[in-house]
């Protein structure tokens, strides 16, 4: 099968999407973007295949209709059985990692018992995997970095206790293991992860039958061939690609809004580093843009710093907005001063919620600014970009934008965050597509 290939690097996370020649999305993909980028390029790409297997499973069983829910549990469970091995796979590497460090001086008497201790983290890690990855599990993220090292801080610290070690002694282990793994996409081959997720499946009970796993089979056996890829975002310039395989940031968040919702003239985008405002024609062509400068500010890396302020999670923020029936008035979004207000703020005796709505407040009226410069807001609108999720900063666009322009249709897709890379799947598409037809002509 032919696929097109878009890979968005942005500044917090790279996407990739997987796309037939029907123009269908049948694999999407998303990892932490590091100084690596080639790394975080393939893990993402490695990713959007993983997620295209699924499609490719669905596609089969839908076929002739057997889409029942017996398929629908046995796949359920054949990706959280996939993805356990996944997990286990890096779990593994990291422990080795994490022994190869404990050499030298300053382990020479001690060095058998943190390896003892190292051994004991990771046999409670594993021990405990299989419910991470249970029906019904909630997991705040799906990255191995933020699983892996959650629970590896709380286990060091009691294994440390029980042996008499230092706690650092582990914490500084584990710190310089985790790049060095974070950096290797898992190895091995998806088919063999594959079968050992299907015995997963068999041994927790569930008895696929022949006729589930032959479709499977037959999936597995479909070639996934990268005709053509597209890079583009915030990293576009290390990219790992030629420069014919490099589209602007700007034309690839377009095209891909176009895609998204055909009838869209204004795409607004706020990502970790930037914010974009968009004007696209009726073919999803740039007309006009404008964009923040090289300060973060009002971008998800400015909302990243304020939870960390706050000793919150990122996604713990528009849910606390939300609570607000007074938003406080903001004087800056500037990063390097929101540390210093939110403080003063709270020392004033201010609640938390009133200072987070005025903090989106703020944030949605800076990203108003600059769509003004790009031309305004037209009808159809979409909103794209990792805030797009954010509920708070939802709420206020669509208080801003109905003051400012009245009624307009707002879209807001729930995988808004691969709009680029889509755009970039697309532009490949078109890239092929038009050196066939000049083969032709």
């Amino acid at each position: 099968m032919k696929t097109f290939v878009g890979i968005d690097l942005g500044s917090t996370t790279t996407k990739a999407v997987l796309m037939d020649e029907e123009r269908q999305i049948i694999g999407r993909g998303i990892t932490n973007s590091r100084s690596n980028y080639d790394t975080a390029c393939r893990v993402a790409g490695q990713e959007a295949a993983i997620d295209a297997r699924f499609t490719l499973f669905r596609r089969e069983f839908d076929a002739d209709g057997a889409g029942q829910t017996r398929v629908e549990e046995f796949l359920c469970g054949l990706e959280r059985s996939f993805r356990l091995e996944q997990f286990l796979e890096q779990l593994e590497d990291l422990e080795q990692t994490c022994l190869g460090q404990v050499k030298g001086e300053r382990f020479e008497k001690i060095g058998d018992g943190v390896r003892q201790a190292l051994g004991e983290v990771f046999r409670r890690l594993r021990a405990e995997a299989p419910a991470m990855f249970a029906p019904g599990a909630v997991r705040k993220s799906d990255f191995f970095r933020d699983i892996a090292g959650s629970r590896y801080l709380a286990v060091a610290e009691e294994v440390a206790r029980d042996a008499g070690l230092s706690y650092d002694l582990l914490l500084n282990v584990y710190d310089k293991s985790i790049i060095a793994v974070e950096n290797r996409p898992p190895s091995g081959s998806l088919s063999d992860k594959f079968k050992r997720a299907l015995d997963r499946v068999t041994a927790q009970g569930m008895e696929p039958g022949e006729e589930l796993i032959r479709r499977v089979d037959r999936a597995l056996g479909i070639e996934l061939e990268e005709t053509y890829l597209v890079g583009t975002g915030y990293g576009r310039v290390t990219l790992p690609f030629s420069k014919e395989h490099i589209r602007s940031e700007i034309l690839c968040h377009g095209l891909g809004a176009h895609m998204m919702y055909p009838e869209t003239r204004t795409v607004l985008d706020i990502g970790g580093q930037d914010t974009k405002g968009i004007q696209i024609d009726a073919r999803g062509i740039v007309e006009n843009f404008q964009m923040n400068d090289r300060c973060a500010a009002g971008c998800g890396r400015y909302l990243g710093y304020i939870a960390d302020e706050m000793n919150m999670g990122v996604h713990e923020l528009g849910p606390l907005a939300m609570k607000s029936d007074k938003p406080t008035r903001i004087n800056s979004t500037c990063t390097v001063f929101a540390g210093a207000e939110l403080r003063d703020r709270l020392a004033l005796g201010e609640r938390r919620e009133d200072i987070l709505a005025g903090l989106h407040r703020a944030i949605i009226l800076r990203a108003m600014s600059i769509l003004s410069r790009s031309g305004g807001v037209s009808d159809q609108f979409t909103f794209t970009g990792g805030v797009a999720k954010n509920e708070a900063a939802v709420r206020e666009l669509k208080k801003l934008v109905f003051e400012n322009y009245g009624e307009v249709t707002i879209n807001i897709d729930p995988d808004s965050i691969y709009t680029g890379a889509l755009g970039g799947a697309e532009f490949a598409r078109r890239a092929v597509e038009g050196r066939m037809e000049g083969l032709n002509g």
